[in-house]
């Protein structure tokens, strides 16, 4: 049985689609056909993952996920399932390439800037503002510094070496050490 921390969040079972069982899914995700395969997932039930199979499965509109499962065949046992989160093994997630990065993988990577060197340890991502953050412990200080993930700051992901090299604005870090 997997656990929730050897998994990704796909998605919340957001409505029902027919009078049959059938579910709508909301994905987190860029890339929503990536989906259209599957032949199970794991729905979060009473902090217990689940696994469901799946009958039938198709995109609806742009990023919902039409689904039939198995065993789930009528408007009561649908409902028994809404609002509930799903969930896939890390495993099955491709690997990425140069500069991109999964957030699960780059939790306690250092990061370092060009100019100030060592700033911290990345203790967690804040992906629920519209800007996502590195969550950083402070060398120093142990401090929480946030320090926006964008492309035009991040120089390098060292995988190997579990580093970050970032060239922050000036004055970023300042505004959390004052």
């Amino acid at each position: 049985m997997k656990q929730k921390e050897e998994c990704f969040f796909v998605g919340t079972i957001v409505s029902k689609y027919s009078f049959k069982g059938e579910v709508l899914i909301k994905l987190d995700t860029d890339d929503p056909q990536a989906f259209t395969n599957l032949e199970s997932i794991l729905i979060e039930q009473s902090e217990v993952l689940v696994p469901f199979f799946i009958e039938k499965i198709s995109l609806h509109k742009s990023d919902l996920l039409r689904v039939q499962f198995e065993d789930v065949y009528d408007e009561q046992t649908a409902n028994s399932i809404l609002k509930l989160e799903t969930y896939l093994p890390l495993e099955w997630l491709p690997p990425l390439e140069g500069n991109q990065f999964y957030y699960h993988e780059i939790i306690n990577f250092t990061i370092k800037d060009e100019n100030l060197g060592v700033i911290g340890q990345i203790l967690n991502v804040n992906d629920h503002t519209a800007q996502a953050l590195f969550e950083v412990k402070h060398h120093d200080s142990g401090k929480q510094i946030l320090i926006p993930i964008h492309d035009d700051f991040i120089k390098k992901v060292d995988k190997e070496q579990k580093c970050i090299d970032m060239n922050l604005p000036i004055g970023l870090i300042d505004i959390y050490l004052d």
